[in-house]
């Protein structure tokens, strides 16, 4: 029998739809409350309490989970881990909107309700320093596939151009759309233009933690993602032929986070 089946008074096996992941956090240190809400929000978890977040019952899901709790219980904290149904107070249609929304949490100060998206009128030609990166490169695939696929992108030095007025800049000075606070660049377009997305998320925060090089997520994914932006950088000299090949990786990473949700 499956570990998520148990037997119906029938006798059918009736399929436990959801995990739920129960938490305490120490006082101190006090970066751990900041990394494990956003790990949650990473993997997609939704807070259905203060510290009792959600997942569909699937093994990758309960993977995540164990990791987590691994981690809280490795820094003096403690959490469980169980198996739910809904009987009364929150419907399963409930949670799978949740689960679809993902537009914030209303538990967490760091999170934006995407209620104000910002809009751009398709083939706007976007700004960026050249010699482009991890951040540039996964702000350009996002442009081109969730904001505006028609997207041209213009590469110019860092010091010297002059901004016209029909044009948006990314990820370089006094653009309008950069780092801002903790976030990258990539987080900072997915938030402004209301990318509502849990495999944007996970790449959002892989593209951080090269970016930004403090390790505040810590995927698996991140060392080897890493290792094959530096690749394209190294064999691709033009920016556009780094764009086009970082976003056939991109592609392919999301492909692979949206799979795991299914």
């Amino acid at each position: 029998m499956n570990d998520s089946e148990r037997p119906s008074p029938q006798g059918a096996p009736s399929v436990v739809r959801w995990l739920l992941f129960i938490h305490q956090l120490p006082p101190k240190p006090d970066y751990l409350r900041v990394k494990v809400r956003r790990r949650l929000r990473g993997i997609g978890a939704v807070a259905i309490k203060q510290t009792v977040y959600l997942l569909p019952n699937t093994g990758d899901a309960l993977e995540d989970f164990h990791w987590l709790r691994q981690e809280i219980e490795s820094e003096g904290g403690n959490a469980m881990i169980a198996e739910a149904e809904f009987v009364e107070g929150l419907s399963d249609e409930e949670v799978e909107a949740m689960l679809e929304s993902q537009v914030g949490d209303p538990q967490d100060p760091d999170s934006e309700p995407h209620t104000r998206a910002d809009r751009v009128t398709p083939g706007q030609t976007w700004v960026t320093r050249e010699d482009v990166y991890v951040d540039r490169i996964a702000s350009a695939w996002l442009i081109r596939r969730f904001i505006d696929p028609a997207a041209n992108f213009k590469f110019v030095p860092a010091r010297g151009y002059k901004r016209r007025s029909s044009e948006l800049r990314f990820d370089m000075f006094e653009a309008e759309y950069t780092h801002v606070g903790d976030n990258c660049t990539f987080q900072t377009l997915s938030r402004k233009f209301a990318v509502n997305d849990r495999a944007v998320t996970a790449i959002g925060e892989i593209v951080h933690d090269i970016d930004c090089k403090d390790e505040s997520f810590g995927r698996p994914e991140t060392a080897g993602i890493a290792s094959l932006i530096r690749g394209i950088a190294d064999a691709h000299e033009d920016d556009s032929a780094r764009i086009e090949r970082g976003s056939a990786l991109l592609d392919d990473l999301y492909a692979s986070f949206h799979k795991r949700r299914k």
